[in-house]
């Protein structure tokens, strides 16, 4: 049986690393199927495009997985593959919480033939073998003997064949300039942002956050040597194709047991399986020195930090009172040391939000390290403790949000200001922060690093601008780039000083390497 996984859009932005399930399920996939990997992101499809493409490539089953804000998208498309006949098996965490929704129990339409509840590691074979015998079930959850939720123990991880995965469509090299780089230098033809996992779990249970409710709050971990081989092989990939690759550890929170995350780093260390890679991490566990050392050393280049507010009073009410925005300075100040820099994430519309928060934030940011700010607004996302509370208070505008995918559209009432100030607060985050003068700003800011640092950090803040403002086509680059002239224009002129000054080009020497990669 062909088999194609496939992970929606949301049809506004687009995400610029594939999906690990799809990944993690091929490998899980038993012998004598065939599967198939499409993530819209990187190929664009609409209905009638997939139902022609499931047609034509004999597809015998669709398994879809989508957060919340693509659901919408992921419904219509599990519409049309059913319309020509073929089964379709939904998951992930909005389906987990809405499985009545996805199967038409409701009653609203059905999407799905079948659901996977939670973490499908030891269901999907089931589901495959169901699906090839014709008897799908409708549910399928993760429990023991016992009839109790069951988490999946990721000490015998299954090994995902990087080397033999066909990549192409998540190549980040703009064809365009593929040939020029690869003239330029040897290593740029591909760029590729891998996900990878070291664990699972979080026990803080922020009131926003799917997480603990998904994956549970105690935290399982694969083996060191597990992840370090991995990292190998993804390292000796880029290396024999002439390309290059980072590393995005999609874990709630990779240093949540901090003596253990710096196990694996000195063992990524000890193995040279060195590649440059993110993660999320709290900003209370980047006060241990070592651990900062030790990120920066094993090729930790940006941290993705779930700041959420300046204002302590909004950070108890929705249970990360952990977070020290007294602290925030300190431990950005404390990675760039190293050169390892922050995408800092806030929320806007908390309860004690007022106008002015984004200015407020922003002022506070203009003291820290260059970095990458991102600003949304607070979303109660289904089954989450900050919705049955809105919920409970009526303060719910749009119950169903999901069904109409707005992006960056509130869907309840804040406290202390009105929807649209809200939503005035966020664009006006987004359109300072990511202004030509911010942007000159932060460049500048790391005039006494190498180029590459600076290079990145522009590159950097040109894609994040996108999240919030569209730049999906030719004209809206081309039009970024005229607004950003100066400053190409300088980085530019200093690369070109710099290459012609040196006998060999400059990311063979260090200059560009050092900086650029995991962006």
């Amino acid at each position: 049986m062909r088999i194609l996984l496939y992970n929606p859009d949301n049809g506004v932005t687009r995400n610029f690393m594939p999906h690990l399930w799809m990944f993690l399920l091929q490998a899980l996939t038993p012998e004598g199927h065939e599967v198939v990997l499409i993530d819209g992101n990187a190929q664009p499809m609409d209905e009638a495009g997939i139902a022609r493409f499931v047609r034509e490539q004999n597809i015998g089953l669709v398994g879809i997985g989508a957060m919340t804000r693509m659901i919408a998208k992921a419904y219509r498309m599990a519409d049309a593959i059913r319309a020509v006949g073929v089964p379709v098996v939904m998951g992930g965490p909005h389906v987990t919480e809405e499985a009545d929704e996805a199967l038409g129990r409701n009653g609203g339409p059905r999407h799905a033939d079948a659901v996977a509840l939670g973490e499908a590691d030891e269901t999907w074979p089931k589901i495959v073998a169901d699906a090839a015998r014709g008897q799908l079930k409708d549910v399928y959850a993760p429990v023991d003997d016992f009839g109790q939720e069951s988490k999946p123990s990721l000490k015998e991880y299954p090994a995902i064949p990087w080397d033999k995965i066909n990549l192409d469509q998540f190549n980040l090299v703009p064809k365009m300039v593929k040939r020029t780089l690869q003239r330029i230098s040897d290593g740029w033809g591909t760029f590729r942002i891998i996900p990878m996992e070291s664990g699972r779990g979080c026990p803080y249970g922020c009131e926003f956050c799917t997480v603990t409710g998904f994956f549970g709050d105690s935290i399982r971990f694969r083996t060191n040597e597990s992840v370090v081989n991995e990292l190998l092989l993804l390292k000796a990939r880029a290396k024999s194709e002439g390309g290059q690759i980072a590393v995005f550890f999609i874990d709630d929170n990779f240093a949540i047991n901090i003596k253990r995350t710096k196990s694996l780093l000195r063992d990524i260390i000890a193995a040279g399986a060195q590649v440059h890679w993110v993660a999320q991490i709290s900003a209370n566990l980047l006060r241990d020195e070592e651990l900062v050392d030790l990120i920066a050393a094993s090729g930790g280049k940006w941290v993705f930090i779930g700041m959420e507010s300046i204002d302590p009073t909004n950070l108890a009410d929705v249970n990360k009172g952990f977070n020290k925005p007294g602290e925030y300075a300190a431990v950005l100040q404390r990675l760039a040391q190293r050169n390892v820099y922050a995408i800092t994430s806030f929320i806007f519309g908390m309860d004690n939000d007022t106008v002015g928060v984004a200015e407020r934030t922003l002022k506070e940011i203009r003291t820290w390290p260059a970095g990458l700010p991102i600003f949304g607004l607070l979303t109660p996302l289904p089954a989450t403790p900050l919705y049955k509370r809105l919920e409970a208070a009526g303060r719910l505008t749009r119950p169903k949000h999901w069904q109409e995918f707005i992006p960056f559209e509130m869907a309840h009432t804040p406290l202390k200001m009105t929807i649209a100030e809200a939503h005035a607060e966020v664009k006006a985050g987004w359109a300072t922060a990511y202004s030509p003068e911010a942007m000159a700003q932060a460049v500048d800011s790391l005039k006494d690093k190498p180029l590459g640092y600076r290079i990145n950090i522009f590159i950097a803040r040109m894609c994040f601008r996108g999240i919030y403002f569209p730049q999906m086509g030719p004209l809206a680059w081309l039009k970024l780039i005229y607004q950003n002239r100066r400053t190409i224009s300088s980085l530019v002129k200093e690369g070109f000083s710099t290459w012609r000054g040196r006998p060999t080009n400059p990311v063979a020497n260090g200059s560009l390497q050092t900086g650029v990669g995991a962006t």
